[in-house]
């Protein structure tokens, strides 16, 4: 066997999930890249409105993504113990979970949005048209969170075709359904989220079918338990901690973006656009890095775990390199898809530079985050997580206090980006996190 044998296996294995993924990852993001060019030719004043909605609901399925993530770690220990059938009840624990939560969270934002839109300080125009927006798109949310697990459960099957194909057909469905609503029919912002909501719970139904039908197939019961429901609940606390620091993070800088006036706010909504898609891009790499490391750890093997996480971080650097470039280069052929006004296109453009020369040190954060998501070790992302948005937020604050504008907010995002991959490669690095078996010890 020669030397760089073992390599290309290796590579196989890891691009043989991470390619589907990455398409249905990246089928995500352009969905809200077409929403906000759909939604901005409406005018500036509705692009920002749909900056703050998109904020608020980033943040509330943010929360959420330990649904995903939390299954997938579940299912693919399972899986690598040998036991299919405990893999997949513990999948559909996830998925009750999720309607539940889905259900609490859309009566609690349909109460709160008046406060939550109130607290970002916009002006009236722009105020009124998040608020139209999240009050229709409340209504997806259980759909959301239930397609949020559906989908962590195929990962931990090793199934990333399926979650492939339901994405790519619901976001085509979208896109016809914001054009008809918003345009042809005159509805508007709200258009867009009714379109969003229709379209997402149809794709929810289609996972949660795809799940209970391979239950069956192994004599799995689809059933309510009540104490796997709550073991499930429990086992997501720290990640849903971890997950509260990044969306502190992008919460605080759309904050300070919204003290910068109305154009800095639409700008900043097309290039947090921009950096959810390659987000999303990048993390392709860390949903097959929770799958392998969750079925590797399973079964034992410790030094192919590793063996992985060394390979993935190489890949992560390289995408992050190739991606940023692409974004930043090909800015003139699509900055102006999403807003006729120069003063925004202007703005984007000089901010992804910034973007540009942070995205490689997110190729190894997004590596780093999935394998210790894959290996259990949630509670040490936690900490990670509160101490990266510790030195985020001064810089963040005073950009605020000096008006320094747009692009030095994104430079201090970079610090983050920064703080969390020194914290992420100092924990891979001490071997800490290896722990074998069906179940995290």
């Amino acid at each position: 066997m020669t030397r760089s044998t073992p390599t290309r296996r290796l590579d196989r294995e890891i691009f043989g999930l991470a390619l589907p993924t990455l398409a249905t990852l990246v089928s995500e993001p352009l969905l809200l890249l077409a929403d906000s060019a759909i939604i901005g030719h409406l005018g500036t004043d509705a692009l920002a409105g749909l900056g703050i909605a998109a904020n608020v609901l980033g943040v509330l399925t943010g929360l959420c993504i330990f649904l995903a993530y939390g299954t997938t770690g579940t299912v693919a220990r399972r899986m690598g113990a040998g036991d299919r059938a405990a893999a997949l009840a513990g999948g559909f624990d996830g998925l009750v979970l999720a309607v539940l939560l889905g259900v609490l969270l859309c009566a609690a934002l349909q109460l709160a949005v008046p406060a939550l839109v109130g607290a970002y300080g916009a002006s009236p125009a722009v105020t009124a048209g998040a608020t139209t927006y999240l009050r229709v798109a409340a209504f997806g949310l259980p759909s959301i969170l239930l397609l949020l697990a559906g989908t962590g459960v195929l990962r931990g099957l090793q199934d990333t075709r399926t979650p492939l194909q339901v994405v790519i057909a619901t976001n085509l469905v979208n896109i016809v359904l914001n054009l008809l609503l918003v345009h042809g029919v005159g509805l508007g912002i709200a258009g867009s989220a009714l379109g969003t909501l229709l379209a997402q719970t149809a794709a929810a139904v289609v996972v949660a079918v795809v799940v209970v039908r391979r239950m069956r197939a192994v004599h799995a019961r689809p059933r309510f338990a009540p104490g796997g429901v709550l073991r499930a609940a429990r086992s997501g606390t720290w990640l849903v901690l971890r997950t509260a620091t990044l969306q502190g993070a992008v919460t605080l800088t759309t904050l300070v973006a919204t003290t910068s006036g109305t154009v800095a706010l639409a700008a900043h909504q097309v290039v947090n656009s921009l950096w959810v898609l390659l987000a999303f891009a990048l993390d392709a790499l860390a949903i097959a890095g929770q799958a392998i490391i969750g079925r590797a750890l399973g079964a034992g093997e410790a030094e192919l775990g590793r063996a992985m996480t060394r390979r993935m971080v190489g890949w992560g650097v390289l995408a992050g390199v190739v991606f940023g470039l692409l974004v930043w280069a090909a800015r003139p052929l699509y900055v102006g898809f999403f807003s006729p006004d120069p003063q925004v296109q202007q703005l984007v453009g000089a901010v992804l530079l910034v973007v540009a020369v942070v995205t490689p040190v997110a190729g190894v954060v997004y590596v780093l985050d999935g394998v210790l998501i894959g290996a259990g070790d949630s509670r040490y992302l936690a900490l990670a997580g509160l101490l990266a948005l510790l030195a985020y937020a001064p810089l963040a604050l005073l950009v605020r206090a000096e008006g320094a504008g747009l692009v030095w907010l994104w430079a201090a995002y970079g610090v983050f980006m920064l703080a969390r991959m020194t914290t992420l490669v100092l924990r891979v690095r001490t071997g800490a996190w290896v722990r074998t078996g069906a179940a995290v010890r």
